[in-house]
């Protein structure tokens, strides 16, 4: 195949500029998603595809994605000191694609719609934890997440990279209030929060169940953790200060669908 480029102009230039803004990103409604790894699940998803952009010098690396794009996706050249102005990479692998904000469900239909188990996140404010989340979610079949209010923004460039690209194949519901929503949640499934104090260990579960973490800094508070059918604690060695939110997150996935 011969890779026909188009150059794109300083208007779509500043525009993708501006997607580095949570405000600018919702009001485009597009963001970026940069990597080989990420565009490849992108491409794999249901996800709308706007645009591909590519450093021509880097082509070993993303020439056989761009080969099996759809055709109807406009593919751009970009000179190295435009992609700085978009690249969170330090090493880039000179390709990121723009990518249509898919409309949030409603709380309710997520719920009713889907018989896989949900992940749900208390304030997690570190773009790269709900990256990480996302990956381990979409490996254990958490295809639901749900993001409370004060929560960072799921289309941050940093979440999208550190999910590897599972972001495009789980359904999202974000700024939710927990309180309002946690007694509607557990009319469907097992309400199970983590607690770093005390708890039962994680266990396999035959119900459809409803995680619940708190950010790595704080945990749960008592009044969200008040409201569980169950709570977890990971028994570790106490020398060590706590496990990283995703890595305790991945041990209580594995262990609730273990058979």
């Amino acid at each position: 195949m011969t890779l026909c480029y188009q150059y794109a102009s300083q208007t779509q230039l500043k525009r993708w500029a501006r997607l580095n803004d949570s405000k600018a990103r919702h009001a485009e409604g597009i963001f970026l998603a940069e990597g080989v790894k990420v565009v490849e699940e992108l491409l794999a998803s249901n996800c709308q595809t706007e645009a591909i952009l590519v450093l021509p010098e880097k082509i070993k690396y993303w020439e056989r994605l761009v080969d099996k794009a759809d055709c109807n996706i406009h593919v751009y050249s970009i000179t190295g000191s435009q992609w700085k102005k978009l690249s969170q990479d330090k090493e880039p692998e000179g390709i990121m694609a723009v990518v249509q904000i898919r409309p949030e469900p409603d709380l309710a239909y997520a719920l009713s719609s889907s018989p896989k188990n949900i992940l749900i996140l208390h304030e997690i404010n570190n773009p790269g934890n709900i990256g990480a989340l996302m990956r381990s979610a979409h490996w254990f079949s958490f295809d639901n997440i749900i993001l409370s209010t004060d929560s960072a923004d799921y289309t941050n460039p940093k979440v999208v990279r550190a999910s590897m690209g599972s972001l495009f194949h789980l359904t999202v519901v974000s700024n939710v209030n927990l309180i309002a929503a946690l007694p509607q949640i557990k009319k469907a499934y097992r309400l199970v929060g983590s607690d770093v104090h005390k708890g039962e260990l994680p266990h396999p579960m035959k119900e459809k169940v409803a995680l619940l973490l708190g950010s790595e800094s704080n945990g749960l508070p008592e009044h969200l953790l008040a409201l569980t059918d169950e709570r977890w604690c990971i028994a570790g060695n106490a020398q060590a200060d706590s496990l990283s939110l995703p890595q305790a997150a991945t041990i209580m996935m594995y262990e609730c669908v273990k058979k």
